[in-house]
């Protein structure tokens, strides 16, 4: 690569999220999550904050990390998860966690360790300056976002209050107040086997699968690109993964196609099943031999909730106190994000009934790349602009 490492920043946030990028957390990980919460426990706790446990699944637990107030302001939830993707072909060491041109390199270092340092270390500075805000400061360190959202799913369950929230996730100096929910679903398209040589014995399910796949472009998406949402974008839909047949010299009796459908707060996951479903019934009173099922792929459900959609409280307390820090850090309007994928912000949002705001150090670009890295600087920064936040908020 030939990168000159420069010299370690003597800062605690950049060592903090060094730390944490080095212990792996991803989904191939023994036990998950378990060794970093462990760390981010034993962090917080070391350093006076109330911490606990939330035993999630097994050894994979959330941390709970709280800043008490005077009780005479309103309490903000800090929201990161301490899940990562796996490595996959990364173009250095994942978990070196180097400083190389004024980036922390790794796994986890833009989606979202850093965030996390970014938040822990801001509390601690509150804590450090001695003066009680008049409300708490809540850390909710989860585990699980990039599968099911298992971790923030058992915060809300557990019952947590607060009048604002703010999750982390790469932001490059701007925000979100809404994005759209997130469904995948499995098309499975039945046919019938037959030699290659003779076809006309088989039906062939790859071919009922073209049929499908076209009708779903003619008729439905260009639905979806007319419904539009303010903080959201459109309502989208992707093809993402087909499978069919078993060699060349047979007919296909099977194919398999997946979808990811990214959907708007006037949808649901009822709504947008039907869609599909009401295209499969009209193709198969028009082709008899077409037989398709919808199921809802178990890889994307969460326990009892759905991936539902963060709905935008443009107005609310934290937007505005997001919005006013922002501005004053960037000297400029902040941009506000419109078609950012799905956070754990659904979850507190439409589920815990919690005001939420998405904002974090980093570019998106970076997130889950073989080059995942976060500048040094944005760490720094975004421990001032969360510090802003939580006493604005919290006053």
């Amino acid at each position: 690569m030939g990168e000159k490492l420069i010299p370690m920043i003597e800062n605690e946030v950049v060592k903090l999220t060094q730390e944490l990028i080095r212990i792996p957390s991803h989904k191939h990980t023994e036990n998950r999550e378990s060794a970093v919460a462990e760390f981010i426990y034993n962090y917080c706790k070391d350093n006076g904050l109330e911490v606990k446990y939330q035993d999630v699944e097994g050894l994979r637990r959330n941390v709970i990390a709280k800043l008490r107030g005077t009780g005479t302001g309103k309490t903000l939830i800090l929201n990161g998860h301490i899940d990562t993707v796996p490595p996959y072909e990364m173009n250095f060491d994942p978990f070196s966690a180097d400083i190389v041109d004024g980036y922390v390199q790794g796994r986890g270092a833009n989606d979202m360790k850093g965030a996390v340092a970014c938040m822990i270390t801001a509390m601690l500075n509150i804590k450090k300056e001695g003066k009680l805000l008049g409300g708490d400061i809540i850390l909710t360190a989860a585990v699980g976002e990039e599968e099911k959202s298992d971790g923030t799913e058992y915060v809300v369950k557990s019952g947590i209050k607060a009048d604002g929230a703010i999750v982390g996730e790469p932001s490059n100096y701007g925000y979100a107040l809404g994005h759209r929910g997130l469904e995948w679903l499995e098309i499975k398209i039945e046919g019938k086997i037959a030699h290659g040589g003779i076809p006309e014995l088989g039906i062939n399910a790859i071919s009922k699968a073209a049929k499908l796949i076209r009708k779903i472009e003619d008729e439905l998406m260009p639905k979806l690109k007319l419904r539009q949402n303010e903080w959201m974008g459109p309502s989208v839909m992707n093809f993402g993964f087909i499978k069919g047949g078993t060699q060349p010299s047979s007919v296909a009796d099977s194919c398999v196609i997946q979808i990811d459908r990214r959907y708007l707060p006037e949808e649901n996951v009822e709504s947008v099943i039907k869609e599909y479903q009401d295209i499969i019934d009209t193709i198969s009173k028009e082709d008899p031999e077409f037989k398709a099922e919808i199921i809802r792929m178990d890889s994307n459900l969460m326990d009892e909730f759905d991936h539902a959609p963060l709905i935008a409280q443009p107005n609310s307390d934290i937007a505005e106190t997001v919005y006013d820090v922002l501005k004053d850090f960037n000297k400029k309007e902040p941009n506000i994000e419109k078609r950012r994928g799905w956070t754990d912000a659904g979850v507190l949002s439409t589920y815990g009934k919690i005001p939420t705001v998405v904002t974090g150090p980093g570019d998106l670009k970076y997130s889950h790349a073989k080059d995942e890295k976060i500048p040094v600087i944005d760490l720094i920064n975004y421990v001032e602009i969360y510090t802003k936040i939580a006493k604005k908020f919290c006053n």
